[in-house]
């Protein structure tokens, strides 16, 4: 099993020891630094200047509402997913099925949607997002009851069910769930009165205008999904016993607490938070059930719940920055012919690297620098008591 954050824990709480907040402000934004300044080292071989076109993809990210409008909808995805590998993280598991829970989350989302047209939209609403995470859920539990009482590894299972998940989607949208008469594999659109509402539908509803995008409430659904994630897993006896489980099952064996009880329901929050990217793919933004709308968005979450330090408020900003990615990196392809998207996705993956497998990359210098300044002020403090 994974020892989530164990990487951190040794910072703080003794004295000349590391402050936390190296751990998870400083070396993170370290990372992120190597990880642009290669990139930029990229494009200026390929003759571009990597200023003007950093500048550029910052610029089409936030640089105006409609950008920032997309820039959101990219991170609502990322934080849902995000969630999803924290949580599992803090029970020491390492669930990369996002993509398939995701998958079916969407499935769950569109089935209610297809089936309660004309209905009120907030009841709709409600039900898509129980039956989203219901199935993404279910998709995660056969992998958590293997984990739990079989010892299969989670990571083989978790990657076999992404593509089991791919094969019964292609199967319903092409052999079940088809629109009538369409070549293409998609189901009818929803009815309109049962999509999610728009973020520019809803700010006008209180007379604020914004421009189109496909930014919709779900974003707020996910910010209250990471202050229920914390309420959860700090204050909480399930969230305790979770983070117990995960750092040292063999004490939590002690304390009486069930390492199979907890795999299990982590796993099945995790699916439930990874069946979320659904309600805002298909009933906010695509509005009938298609294939391959999560486009890898649940293993991006994996960079982001590292880069985020498993917490919620570092999920929320290291999807913001795969939000600007996402965004800025697309439109960038457009005014330098020379940067397409496959440089793009080497950006993305230079900041999955240094944020994941190079996480600790700084971190021996940073510590060492951290205790010589810790050493010398101890004498000044002792000359200061006397």
């Amino acid at each position: 099993m994974v020892q989530s954050g164990s990487g951190h824990r040794q910072l703080g709480g003794q004295p000349g020891a590391v402050p936390g907040w190296v751990g998870y402000a400083l070396l993170p934004l370290l990372n992120l630094v190597a990880a642009f300044a290669l990139s930029g080292l990229v494009i200026l071989v390929i003759g571009e200047n990597p200023i003007n076109v950093l500048s550029l993809m910052l610029t089409e990210a936030v640089g105006y509402p409609e950008a920032i409008g997309y820039t959101l909808y990219y991170t609502t995805d990322y934080i849902f997913t995000g969630l999803a590998v924290a949580i599992a993280f803090h029970c020491g598991l390492f669930n990369i099925g996002g993509e398939g829970q995701a998958y079916l989350g969407g499935l769950g989302a569109g089935l209610v949607a297809l089936a309660l047209t004309g209905w009120p939209w907030p009841i709709v609403a409600v039900l898509a997002i129980a039956a989203s995470a219901l199935l993404g859920a279910a998709w995660a539990f056969i992998p958590a009851w293997l984990q739990a009482k079989r010892g299969s590894h989670i990571v083989i299972t978790t990657i076999m069910f992404n593509f089991i998940a791919a094969s019964v989607m292609t199967y319903l949208l092409v052999d079940v769930l088809i629109r009538p008469g369409s070549q293409s594999p998609e189901t009818r659109e929803f009815d309109p009165g049962v999509w999610l509402p728009s973020m520019e539908r809803a700010l006008g509803w209180i007379g604020v205008t914004v421009p189109a995008s496909p930014l919709n409430l779900s974003f707020l659904w996910a910010l209250a999904c990471c202050a229920l994630f914390q309420i959860f897993l700090r204050h909480t006896r399930w969230g305790y016993e979770l983070r117990t489980v995960g750092r040292n099952e063999r004490a939590a064996v002690y304390a009486g607490i069930s390492p199979s009880r907890n795999i299990i329901i982590a796993m099945l929050i995790s699916g439930a938070l990874a069946g979320f990217v659904g309600v805002n793919e298909i009933l906010g933004v695509q509005h009938r059930v298609i294939l391959n709308f999560t486009g890898g968005v649940g293993f991006v979450g994996i960079a982001v719940a590292l880069m985020g330090r498993n917490h919620p408020i570092g999920i929320i900003l290291a999807a913001l920055l795969f939000g600007v990615l996402a965004q800025g990196g697309g439109q960038v392809s457009f005014e330098y012919p020379t940067i397409n998207r496959e440089l793009v996705m080497v950006i993305q993956g230079l900041v999955i690297l240094f944020a994941g497998a190079m996480e600790n990359l700084f971190k021996p210098q940073v510590e060492a620098l951290f205790r010589r300044r810790a050493a010398s002020a101890e004498p000044a403090a002792e000359a200061g008591r006397g």
